[in-house]
């Protein structure tokens, strides 16, 4: 990655992967159950989440679009946080 890389670049960096219909995580009851993946390069997002494809698919590009802001600001994902004086 160079410096000169833009933010749209950075923008589509994370993407669903896939979304697909699963048993519930242990505990959980409901028959309504999908698991999703987010990534990029070899890091991958795993979530479970109640509902149907359509709400869990939107769910999962919601967050995929809310980590993609997060490096835009940050530059990266993986940086320490800086501390509050």
């Amino acid at each position: 990655m160079s410096s000169g890389q833009d933010n749209t670049d950075i923008l589509s960096k994370y993407n669903v992967i896939s979304v697909e219909k699963s048993d519930p995580p242990a505990g959980m009851t409901g028959n309504d159950w999908y698991r999703y993946v987010i990534g990029v390069g070899n890091s991958q997002v795993i979530g479970n989440k109640p509902g149907t494809l359509n709400t869990v698919t939107e769910h999962a590009r919601t967050a995929a679009e809310d980590l993609n802001a997060r490096a835009a600001r940050s530059g990266s994902v993986y940086a320490p946080r800086l501390k509050k004086k």
